[in-house]
């Protein structure tokens, strides 16, 4: 059985096809709401996944959950 290296990584690119949330609505792009949700969880340190949503939906409180799932996927088994 082959294994693949992981390696995530926020990246400029949108996360898929669908926008991470509007421009109008964040004031923000994507690639900047991404890095600034993946910098805030690294600076938040949250012990749990659970802890780590919670800590975004308080930082980003109109993002929506996709949006925030997408930010902590892209630092899933990433190493400060």
């Amino acid at each position: 059985m082959a294994s693949y290296p992981l390696s995530p990584s926020v990246s400029p690119e949108a996360f898929g096809d669908m926008p991470l949330a509007p421009y109008a609505m964040t004031g923000r792009t994507e690639a900047e709401l991404a890095r600034a949700m993946a910098e805030h969880l690294l600076t938040s340190n949250p012990k749990s996944g659970a802890k780590a949503l919670a800590a975004l939906r308080q930082a980003f409180p109109d993002s929506p959950l996709t949006v925030r799932v997408a930010a902590l996927a892209a630092l899933a088994g990433r190493t400060p």
